[in-house]
Formats: structure tokens, C-alpha cells, sequence
């Protein structure tokens, strides 16, 4: 086994002590990471590629999130707010995403020192290390990293950086309709038809799926909440119906027990349970999706089940099957990844989804989060790859850990602690791409 060298190497050089450290997204983690770098000292830029901060979080705002406020603050960001008068609203309540933004991740992103060094409609297309190569070795680790940034207005330039922190989060790369995991066969003939996962299925997408036949296909949170809202739209408007489709042989999905401290999770799963008891929710499980065609104007997936290839029709669906990091813009680091779920190699067996549960999840920082590309890290959900079980009080110790070995301080770097709120399993056991929506 090699031994992972815990020495800060970020500002080896005069010129690299000039750069700031590059922050991919503007959500709660890569906000997180700028906040603690303000106390730090250390500058850095943060690029979003939406047009206002938290843009992911804002397309759930509807949805309310399973943590309380208490478990939803990052530390050093809530020193920051605290200074200039900013209260925890109340601790106990859980907030929808749009209240995350707006009573947290805005007013955070106000802050002078940090809206000053945030660009939005920004996005990273690539990174490497100034004038080579994933494959030259030679003074590599004293070579500034290189940022490719491409605005809303189709400009590209390259932003020198000498450190690269990349929470640019999944929910930009659902995972595919098709169970086998590669783009479904007959996806652009559907393209239309489908929706990404958590539509606003009360409010503002209400008409896409009041009076049609919705298959939500997932078995994790996000599928639940949009069962949930489906169930309830469908007592509003008569002809609204919902099929839930999942590949497992039964609805293994969230759990509903007592002992888990976030309780709206909790009811989560018993309230779908007693929506199918009651018929209100078609179950088609066993289903494992190979394509997809239009069939006038509905759409038709056809699958095996049970040995069987089995057509299934519907007016709408909802790609509620989970994500993936988006490793494209990283094809030029050396990165260090399991080979299962896409996350960092020390990382994965601590969040091993048939194994760990949100509330199991063990310590973690930069130890677990380096990869042979001295001073780049992949953090919040990114960080756990294909793993579903990420809470935000996870990234915040995180980018605490990684932000202090970047300012040289190994010992509070190494110094990672983590409490979470006792949990019960946070997802399908079996694999099928439940996200972790919502902390």
C-alpha cells in the first residue's frame, strides 16, 4: 500500500501562491468551500453555470427537504451571516429548496467577499494543468491548474487557478431511462415526453401532467415525492394517473421507521405504501426498460419482466432513476476513482450503498477525497459518485477538511468530525438509481 502524503503542495511556488482556488458551482457545498476559504484567507473564484447561485436546488424548490435548518448550515458560512445579523431560522423545521435559497444560499452569496469572487453563467468545461497533459509527470504538482470556462454568450477563455474544488453536484447527469445503463434506444423519438426527476407537479408543471397517465421510474426519494404529488393531483383533476415503474422484483425504496430522526422521511415511505395499498398508484415492477418508441401521440416502453418482453404505454415520464458525476470535463486529471460507484477511491467503501446508510456514513476529508492530482478535490454529492446516500452536513466537513489542508493546516485538516442525525436506510438497497433527494 502506498502512503498518502499529507504535505500541503497548493502554493509550492511563488507564481502559485498569486492564483486563487477554482470553485466549480455555486450551490450550498461550493458556497460552503468559499466561505470557509474567506476565514482561511485564501483566494478564489467561484464559477456556476446557471444564471443565478443554487440553479440545480432552485429547479426542486417546490420540494421540502428531509433535514431540519439545523442540519442544513454550513458552519463557517453561518459565522459569516451571523456577523452581519443573519439568524438560523428555526432550527427544528425543515425548509422546501426554494426557502434553502432564499433564507441561506442567497444571503450568503450577497456577502461582499463572496459575491465579489462569483460568476455565474460561467460553465467549466474543462480542466487540466497549464501546458500539459494528463500524462506528463514533471513538476506537476507546481504547475497552476488550467479552467475552461464557457460563458451564456459562447465565449471561451482559459482561468489559472491553484487549486481546483469541483461541487458542481449530478443533478445536470440523471442516470438513463434504460436499465442496462447506456443513452435508452428511442430517447430522442421521446425526448419530449420526458421529464428530469422532482417536477413541480402541484405548481408550475401542473398542465403538463394534469388529465395524463405519468410512469415515474425510480425507486428512491425523488420518485416518492413525485408519487406523492401525482397521488394528490389526481384527487384534484379526475383522469390523472400514475404508474410507478421500478427494475427490482418488489418496491424496496425508503425507509419508514421510527428510529429515524428525520421524520418527514420517515412518513415518506409509508405514505407511497398506502397510496398503492389504496390503488391510487399502479406498481410495475420487475420491469427492466431496453427502449422506447412513440406510438401516436403516447409513448411506449418495452422491457422485460418476468422473462417476458412487455410494452408498456404512457403519456409522460419522469426520470426518477438517481445520478452520476459528469467525469467529462475531467478527462485531463488524474483522478482516482472506484470503479463501482465513481467515487474517490478511499471514499467509496465508507458510502457503499448496500452497506451504509446516510446516518452511517463514516468522517471523511481530505484524506478520503485526494486523488494523485495534488490539490484537486470532488466534493458534495459529486464526491459520491453513484452512491445516493449524500447529506449536506456531509460536504460541509468536507470542504472544512479540504479548505484547511489547502491553507497548510494538516491538523485541523485531519481532524474530521461528523454527526449525523440518526437514520434509517436512506435508499433502495438493490441498486436502482434512488437519488438522495432531499437532505
Amino acid at each position: 500500500m502506498t502512503l498518502l502524503d499529507l504535505t500541503p503542495r497548493t502554493a509550492a511556488t511563488d507564481r502559485m501562491s498569486t492564483l486563487p482556488v477554482a470553485i466549480i458551482g455555486a450551490g450550498p457545498i461550493g458556497l460552503a468551500a468559499a466561505a470557509n476559504l474567506v476565514e482561511r484567507g485564501i483566494d478564489f473564484l467561484v464559477f456556476e453555470a446557471g444564471d443565478h447561485v443554487a440553479a440545480s436546488v432552485q429547479q426542486w424548490g417546490h420540494t421540502r427537504l428531509f433535514s431540519p435548518w439545523k442540519h442544513l448550515v454550513d458552519p463557517a458560512s453561518r459565522r459569516l451571516l451571523e456577523q452581519r445579523g443573519w439568524t438560523l431560522p428555526d432550527p427544528e423545521r425543515a425548509p422546501t429548496g426554494a426557502e434553502l435559497v432564499e433564507k441561506y444560499v442567497a444571503p450568503l452569496a450577497e456577502l461582499e467577499e463572496i459575491d465579489s469572487r462569483v460568476r455565474l453563467g460561467a460553465e467549466v468545461i474543462g480542466v487540466t494543468r497549464e501546458g500539459m497533459d494528463r500524462t506528463r509527470t514533471r513538476a506537476r504538482a507546481t504547475t497552476p491548474f488550467v479552467v475552461r470556462v464557457r460563458t451564456t454568450d459562447g465565449a471561451i477563455e482559459d482561468v489559472l487557478a491553484r487549486a481546483v474544488i469541483d461541487a458542481s453536484g449530478t443533478y445536470r447527469s440523471p442516470n438513463s431511462l434504460s436499465s442496462n445503463g447506456l443513452d435508452l434506444l428511442g430517447m430522442a423519438d421521446i425526448a419530449d415526453a420526458v421529464t428530469p426527476a422532482l417536477p413541480d407537479v402541484l405548481g408550475r408543471d401542473r398542465e403538463k401532467f394534469a388529465r395524463r397517465h405519468t410512469t415515474v421510474v425510480g425507486a428512491g426519494h425523488s420518485a416518492a415525492n413525485t408519487l406523492l404529488g401525482l397521488v394528490e393531483l389526481a384527487r384534484e383533476e379526475p383522469g390523472t394517473s400514475v404508474t410507478w415503474l421500478i427494475r427490482n422484483a418488489r418496491a424496496v425504496r425508503v425507509s419508514s421507521s421510527p428510529d429515524d430522526e428525520l421524520a418527514d422521511r420517515a412518513r415518506l415511505g409509508s405514505r407511497v405504501d398506502r397510496a398503492v395499498a389504496e390503488g391510487r398508484i399502479t406498481v410495475l415492477d420487475g420491469f427492466e426498460i431496453i427502449r422506447a418508441r412513440r406510438a401516436d401521440d403516447r409513448v411506449e416502453l418495452v422491457g422485460h419482466r418476468r422473462d417476458e418482453v412487455v410494452v408498456h404505454g404512457t403519456d409522460i415520464v419522469v426520470n426518477a432513476t438517481g445520478f452520476r458525476p459528469n467525469l467529462d470535463i475531467l478527462r485531463e486529471i488524474r483522478l482516482e476513482l472506484d470503479e463501482i460507484v465513481e467515487a474517490p477511491k478511499r471514499l467509496a467503501p465508507l458510502i457503499d450503498p448496500n452497506v451504509h446508510s446516510c446516518g452511517t456514513v463514516e468522517p471523511h476529508g481530505f484524506r478520503e477525497l485526494t486523488h494523485p492530482e495534488q490539490g484537486f478535490f470532488i466534493v458534495g454529492m459529486k464526491a459520491y459518485g453513484r452512491a445516493p446516500t449524500f447529506l449536506l452536513t456531509t460536504g460541509y466537513e468536507q470542504v472544512r477538511s479540504v479548505t484547511a489542508w489547502l491553507a497548510g493546516d494538516v491538523v485541523s485538516a485531519s481532524n474530521v468530525e461528523l454527526v449525523l442525525p440518526a437514520i434509517g436506510v436512506c435508499s433502495t438497497s438493490l441498486g436502482d438509481g434512488a437519488s438522495s433527494c432531499c437532505s
